[in-house]
């Protein structure tokens, strides 16, 4: 098998994990070294349904001695199995990187043979990128559960971000659906991986100190740091039972003890058959969506899970957002004053986010604050005006100040874009790099076409065609326009307008100017418009 076929295989097979996420990491180009990272943000190109797909997302191998009932890649499928060599998969990635395809490379895997056999493959790679071909860009590896600590720690050096998948958000679930894996094994590998990145902090800070009066001596090979832009996880939703509460607050539990950078949420995908696995082929992406918000409010807006959701309502509002929702429940503490109110209330705010937040702190002490300048400031003013005043004037008038009456003002569907998943336009997952989306194009007339269309078209039918309040030389030649291809695909140029005044001393040729004569431009076909855009030029 080919490189090619065996791309074709493994990036088909990696799009179910998630990465769209920054780098977090800086990292300058070096003299005869390749490539450089930045921390804000590798994953600025997306696929048609709406995945970041900068990085080459690529397994090493799909062939896997587990038997997940939810992965694509289960031994008991039947599916065309590959495996990339390191030095093939390393000279791809290179490849790709000098034709400006990709910045950085996410490397997972399915368990072939061993996690230890697995892992050492992964670790050939990125030691052929790093060290043969002094690639510095940002490398994702995953952490395979169960592999020796030592095997973690070398991969730890290579990787500037690793990861081991949740799977799932309860061991009672993972034993039912994954029963070759467990909780300690994933654990324990996230428990190092975090120990290991204190401790690497800690020497370096050390290091960075003069502790001495001698001249320093610096080592003649520096030592890569371990996993500088930090951990993440992954975990399914909507795969088992669990709520909405139970979810949160397992990824509390993970930003707070092991220090997580990101817990990823990815919806179920019914890609196997499995009476252990939901029957619905339902994909919760509203829900999928709704926890990556209260995720937000966790991580950057100071926010408690039990301030968000609780057990008696176990599950997030599919209408509203986690923190409209938190507001219209406690309308005790609003509306607040904009201009004197603490840093820590306006971002409890909805429609004010953390940079609108220290915008408002920063410019009020400048100026007194109104509808105006929070606008310049970048507020979404339309459902912030029910929480504050400015200057003591209350701008959500219109409506009820209660919980009833504000959520009938900010309920509303998730807006899911006009293209991808939501809007039913692609398949399920990341597209590969080998799909292709179809795309309906007009069809555009050539010029003698064009002017046969013209001239077979029945007088009769264009005589009860509307017409414009223009001239009536105008209103005669507005009909045909509809006829041409052109003017059907791009309207705005062949819009019908009121024909100008001529001056009085314009010369006849300017006067007969056919510039937005849609009429008549259309008639004359493609012939016409360049003479109409040769005399608007002279």
């Amino acid at each position: 098998m080919d490189i090619a076929d065996k791309l074709e295989i493994l990036a088909d097979a990696a799009k179910y994990d998630v990465a769209c996420t920054s780098s977090g990491i800086d990292r300058d180009a070096q003299r005869g070294k390749l490539g450089n990272t930045l921390a804000a943000g590798i994953c600025h190109s997306f696929s048609a349904d709406g995945r970041c797909i900068t990085l080459l997302k690529v397994l090493m191998t799909n062939v896997c001695v587990f038997d997940c009932a939810y992965c694509v890649n289960r031994c008991s499928n039947e599916v065309a199995r590959a495996a990339f060599k390191p030095r093939e998969l390393a000279d791809l990635t290179i490849g790709f990187y000098r034709r400006n395809y990709i910045e950085g490379l996410f490397l997972s895997s399915g368990v072939i043979r061993s996690p230890d056999y697995t892992t050492e493959l992964m670790i050939q790679t990125l030691e052929i990128l790093r060290f043969e071909h002094g690639f510095r860009g940002y490398i994702h590896a995953k952490a395979v559960p169960g592999t020796s600590p030592e095997l973690v720690d070398q991969l730890g050096h290579l990787a500037d971000r690793m990861s081991v998948n949740m799977e799932l958000p309860s061991s009672q679930s993972l034993q039912l659906l994954a029963p070759e894996k467990n909780k300690q094994n994933i654990l324990a590998p996230m428990r190092q991986i975090k120990e290991n990145i204190a401790e690497d902090k800690d020497t370096r800070a050390i290091m960075r100190k003069c502790t001495t009066y001698m001249a320093e001596c610096k080592p003649k090979k520096k030592t890569r740091a371990f996993v500088p832009a930090g951990q993440s996880t992954q975990m399914i939703i909507g795969a088992t039972p669990e709520s909405d509460f139970h979810i949160l607050n397992l990824s509390a539990s993970l930003y707070r003890t092991l220090s997580l950078k990101r817990v990823f949420f990815s919806a179920y995908l019914p890609v196997n058959e499995d009476a252990r696995l939901p029957a619905n082929d339902a994909i919760e992406l509203n829900r999928e969506h709704r926890l990556y918000q209260a995720d937000w409010l966790l991580r950057f807006y100071q926010f408690d899970v039990n301030e968000i959701i609780d057990e008696k309502h176990p599950f997030l509002d599919p209408l509203l957002d986690p923190k409209a929702n938190w507001a219209i429940n406690n309308l005790d503490s609003f509306p607040i004053e904009v201009n004197t109110a603490p840093f820590e209330m306006l971002l409890r705010v909805p429609g004010i986010g953390v940079r609108g937040a220290k915008s408002i702190v920063r410019a009020r002490k400048r100026s007194t604050l109104r509808e105006p300048e929070l606008r310049k400031l970048g507020i979404a003013y339309k459902r912030a005006r029910y929480f504050i005043t400015c200057n003591g004037s209350y701008a959500g008038t219109g409506a009820d100040f209660s919980r009833e009456g504000l959520r009938a003002q900010l309920a509303a569907p998730i807006q899911g874009g006009r293209h991808g998943r939501r809007a039913d336009k692609a398949i399920p997952g990341q597209l590969s790099l080998f799909e292709q989306v179809d795309t309906t194009k007009p069809k555009i007339m050539r010029p003698g076409e064009c002017q046969r269309f013209a001239a077979s078209t029945d007088a009769a039918s264009l005589a009860d065609a509307p017409m414009s309040a223009a001239s009536p030389a105008e209103a005669r030649a507005l009909p045909q326009a509809s006829a041409d291809p052109l003017a059907t695909s791009i309207p705005e140029w062949f819009a019908p307008a009121v024909s100008r005044q001529p001056k009085p001393d314009a010369s006849p040729s300017r006067i007969a100017s056919p510039r937005w004569d849609s009429g008549s431009i259309a008639t004359q076909g493609f012939a016409g418009r360049e003479r109409a855009v040769a005399s608007v030029r002279a």
